[in-house]
């Protein structure tokens, strides 16, 4: 029984390190292709925003238990082709972008750059 859990424990082990390396890899991969993405601007529209709040529960020293939190900013866009397109933004950015606002979208592959609401 006892010489069974070394060898799950290696399984589980050598599955983890698996999961790492291959998100590691596809993170690798995007942020190539981004980076050979030409920076492309165009019109858009910011139809939708949204947020993800990922809690985080940890285990300190003297197995003191904290809590912390994260989140994510969303924005989606709409381009004159009807096409829509969501990225990721800072908070900072995310709290100045309203549902309306129309403007010029610059963005490289999957990575927001930047929006310049236009005036009027």
């Amino acid at each position: 029984m006892f010489s069974i859990v070394p060898l799950f424990m290696g399984v589980i082990f050598i599955v983890m390190l698996g999961i790492l390396i291959t998100r590691a890899a596809k993170g690798a991969q995007q942020w190539k292709k981004n980076n050979n993405s030409p920076v492309l601007t165009v019109d858009a529209t910011v139809i939708a925003k949204r947020s993800d709040v990922s809690h985080h529960h940890h285990t300190g020293a003297n197995d003191m238990a904290y809590t912390s939190s994260s989140t994510t900013y969303y924005v989606t866009f709409q381009v004159a082709s009807g096409d829509r397109m969501e990225f990721t933004v800072q908070g900072t950015e995310y709290g100045m972008l309203t549902e309306q606002d129309f403007g010029k979208l610059t963005f490289q592959g999957t990575r927001y750059l930047e929006f310049e609401r236009s005036v009027g």
